[in-house]
């Protein structure tokens, strides 16, 4: 018998608002299906298009998860919703998401509220669980918003994904995976942004060592430098396998082996 699909599709990986307002490379969000269960992270601006062109099925999503409510990856939260939903005539789904997210100055709109089967609130230290896959919020990111990284956790596999944040060392501690996912808007520390930088995801792909790392989120900075190139560059520096994503790109987790 054929073993469930483990499976991480990057619908776009435009980073920050310069880089989503070009569309130089997609927007969009990571689409996860981790054992036939369908969840999507962080629904930026052409996630429904996106997964469409993709043949994924918003029917089919079992959660949606906003790690920080940021237009660059909230702002197809409402219509991901209303899709997941089949146009809100089939109440179905989890929202994941933190309180300023829903509370002060929302982006989940209340309309589509009722849509859903539940809601979640995310908080530092969250553990939570969509059938059988169990998810947890380590620890609050250094960022302007509420903003929380995720930690995916299946019987066969565990998958971080460290999403925007200024660097802290703590990083370093609570996100131990198979499979990390780092987004990296930045090519070099110093600007006054808070945002992981190459250097940064250095340090931390050496301490974590997961079987592979898969880079996304870029900035215009990192996409002057060509993802591919710092990739293969941080796979000499760390003795990890790391890759680039790209916009449509599939990655199968029975890849790491």
């Amino acid at each position: 018998m054929k073993s469930p699909e483990h499976t991480i599709t990057f619908l776009g990986t435009a980073g920050a608002r310069v880089m989503v307002a070009s569309q130089l490379l997609a927007s969009g969000g990571v689409w996860f299906n981790l054992g036939g269960t369908e969840m999507l992270l962080d629904p930026a601006p052409g996630t429904l298009v996106r997964a469409c062109k993709s043949r994924l099925n918003a029917a089919k999503l079992r959660a949606i998860l906003l790690s920080h409510k940021h237009l660059d990856h909230s702002s197809d939260v409402n219509v991901m919703i209303q899709a997941m939903a089949e146009g809100g005539f089939h109440r179905r789904g989890v929202l994941l998401a933190p309180a300023d997210a829903l509370d002060n100055d929302p982006v989940v709109l209340h309309y589509v509220r009722p849509f859903l089967e539940r809601i979640e609130v995310l908080k530092e230290g969250g553990e939570y669980s969509i059938d059988n896959v169990s998810i947890r919020t380590p620890v609050r990111h250094v960022h302007p918003v509420e903003t929380y990284g995720i930690i995916f956790r299946t019987e066969q596999y565990t998958i971080s994904c460290i999403v925007d944040t200024r660097y802290f060392d703590e990083l370093c501690r609570h996100y131990q995976a198979d499979l990390l996912i780092i987004n990296l808007m930045r090519l070099e520390r110093g600007a006054p942004l808070d945002h992981l930088s190459v250097p940064d995801a250095a340090e931390i792909i050496r301490n974590l060592k997961p079987k592979a790392a898969l880079l996304n989120h870029f900035g215009m900075s990192m996409w002057r430098a060509k993802p591919w190139t710092v990739a293969q560059r941080l796979t000499e520096e760390t003795g990890v396998h790391v890759i680039a994503a790209s916009d449509g790109m599939r990655f199968d987790m029975a890849e790491l082996g």
